[in-house]
């Protein structure tokens, strides 16, 4: 989780990667955790959240993914 100001979290609601990504200093971080949470928790995503994800992890190389999958 991410401390954000409440105009921030408002700004965001409940929009996925490909409609909404934090500033760019933090856009590597949020992608790495975003698939980790996905799937940590086996959740499918759709194409266009596919796509902007493929295109996060070709600007974040360095970016590494851990996660323990749920029981």
């Amino acid at each position: 989780m991410i401390a954000v100001s409440g105009s921030s979290n408002r700004s965001k609601a409940d929009k996925d990667p490909a409609d909404w990504l934090p500033a760019p200093p933090d856009r590597c971080k949020y992608a790495g955790d975003w698939v980790a949470d996905k799937l940590r928790w086996r959740l499918t995503a759709n194409a266009a959240e596919r796509d902007a994800l493929t295109r996060l992890a070709e600007a974040c190389p360095e970016t590494t993914v851990s996660y323990e999958q749920v029981p």
